[in-house]
């Protein structure tokens, strides 16, 4: 990612073109869908469950089981214990959510980033205009507004956010090297500054952050191409991890339980795992290569084995941290010294992601070494975020993403779409228009068309609540994509397709209703718009 903040009021007054480069010397179309492997994962255990049980513990397939057959069979107590919870894991991975919004919740600015928390009573948004807003979503179908914190002296955006395991602490990044962190109880204002940059010189400018599992530490991507994690106790920088060549625009942890395994993954195309306890020599311990353009997220499964990539390559990976043998082309994690040995040629073909559309031809790299790649999706305007689904409830059987174009995909584990949620259609023209408002550097991205007239909408983030069949989209939206919204989806109780009709409420980012269609008996003009 490459831009220049000026010191004006124009973000974007000098934009760094890449030249075009030429094709690759050597590449392959990539697996057929539906994956071999994906398959192969899908019947291992790993991620969900396949099969139903009857009596004695024999199995049987599953199909030709509908829901409401296999709710009785809970009701009346056929399944218990093991077999319980996997009837109650298959109920759950039938219900997905649907296009149809329940409710919408507008901002007057693009909205970057949103998700539950780990045990789903709590949700945030981070906004352009610097505010992170926090919402209690204990009833996940009705949200209460309790709080909202600001990032002082931010630069452009809020960049990243992320909750530390007790719900009580959220930290939060601008374009700068200073992370804050805030209290999340109601009346606690309390709001601590952690300087990454501890006296340095340097660009550091903050994209991606994350609490460590037992909430000690924060680790930190920035534009300097290093990693850093934080002691939040010391109040210190304790670790500096220097290994890309590029920003990094992503980070997590590799283990919840454990804070020594780190992914990264930068514009240099590769993801790098970091093994705190055999770090002698200060460089990672493996190499995830096979994207040609530049990660904009990296999600864990959360069990220190696979690791999801979204790429400006327009695909989606998923990687095995164990290089499990499923076949002769995955047998080990690529050594750092066998991926400096490759031959240097630059994939990548430069194109400016947030202004350009990608076009060039579907390459499989000699070297990639994932193990599914899903296309479908639209990276593009921004850094596009990907998740596994929640393990609790759908045995994290499925991997989903944001989109440009509008929607957010729901994928299988070999390839297949499982849904698809139209976020575009579900929010069309639910607020009016406001030329104060429409004046976007985005606005003329779509070829042969006029973003001033027409509503566009780029789903930037995704979150999957972790035990009710609900989606929150955060997403850029409007005309010219200068607005923001956070939408929430739900199962629709297996109903025929949505017809397409906008229904949900609307709501200010406290939660008060916001344009609002005026009843025939009101003399009001035609949206209420209670700000």
């Amino acid at each position: 990612m490459v831009f220049r903040l000026s010191s004006g009021n124009s973000a974007f007054v000098e934009i760094d073109r890449y030249p075009r480069r030429r094709p690759p010397p050597q590449y392959s179309e990539f697996d057929p869908v539906p994956s071999a492997i994906g398959q192969e994962l899908m019947r291992s255990g790993d991620f969900g469950s396949l099969q139903s049980y009857g009596a004695g513990g024999v199995s049987k397939p599953t199909k030709g089981f509908t829901l409401s057959r296999r709710l009785l069979e809970r009701e009346i107590g056929s399944y218990v214990g093991e077999r319980g919870r996997i009837l109650n894991q298959l109920m759950a991975q039938s219900m997905l959510p649907s296009s149809k919004a329940d409710f919408i919740i507008h901002y007057d600015n693009r909205s970057y980033s949103g998700q539950f928390s780990e045990d789903g009573n709590f949700f945030y948004s981070c906004s352009q205009d610097f505010q992170v807003r926090m919402y209690d979503t204990s009833n996940p179908y009705e949200w209460k507004y309790y709080k909202s914190v600001d990032y002082i002296g931010g630069r452009w955006t809020i960049t990243d956010a992320t909750l530390s395991p007790d719900n009580n602490h959220l930290a939060y990044s601008s374009i700068t090297s200073c992370v804050f962190m805030a209290n999340t109880s109601p009346g606690n204002d309390e709001i601590t500054p952690l300087e990454l940059s501890h006296g340095e010189r340097g660009n550091r400018n903050i994209w991606s952050v994350r609490f460590s599992g037992d909430g000690r530490e924060i680790v930190a991507g920035a534009s300097d191409s290093c990693l850093y994690v934080y002691d939040i106790e010391t109040r210190t920088p304790i670790l500096r991890l220097q290994g890309h060549e590029e920003d990094v625009n992503a980070v997590c942890y590799g283990d919840q339980s454990s804070p020594h395994i780190l992914y990264s993954g930068s514009d240099d195309t590769t993801i790098k795992v970091w093994d705190r306890r055999s770090m002698a020599d200060g460089r990672e311990v493996g190499v995830f290569a096979g994207h040609t353009e530049g990660l904009t997220y990296v999600d864990s499964k959360g069990d220190g084995r696979y690791v999801l990539s979204n790429a400006k390559d327009q695909t989606m990976k998923l990687w095995d941290i164990r290089r499990v043998a499923l076949n002769q082309r995955h047998e080990k994690m690529m050594d750092p010294k066998e991926f400096d040995g490759l031959p240097e040629f630059n994939y990548s073909s430069g194109f400016d992601y947030r202004s350009q559309i990608y076009r060039e031809p579907p390459i499989k790299l000699p070297h990639d070494s994932s193990l599914v790649t899903y296309r479908g999706h639209s990276v593009h305007k921004t850094l596009i975020r990907c998740h596994f689904s929640p393990p609790t409830s759908t045995g994290s059987r499925y991997v989903y993403t944001g989109s440009s174009d509008g929607k957010a995909k729901i994928y299988n584990l070999d390839a297949t779409i499982a849904g698809e949620i139209d976020v575009n259609a579900a929010t069309l023209n639910t607020r009016p228009v406001d030329e104060r408002l429409n004046n976007s550097w985005y606005r003329d991205w779509d070829e042969g068309s006029s973003s001033r007239t027409s509503w566009k909408t780029c789903v930037r983030d995704v979150s999957w609540h972790p035990s009710a069949p609900v989606l929150a989209a955060t997403c850029w939206n409007g005309y010219g994509l200068t607005t923001g919204t956070v939408s929430l989806h739900t199962w629709n109780g297996g109903e025929s397709r949505w017809d397409g009709k906008v229904t949900a409420r609307r709501y200010n980012p406290q939660m008060r209703p916001r344009f609002q269609e005026a009843s025939e008996d009101d003399d009001s003009d035609d949206m209420i718009d209670d700000i």
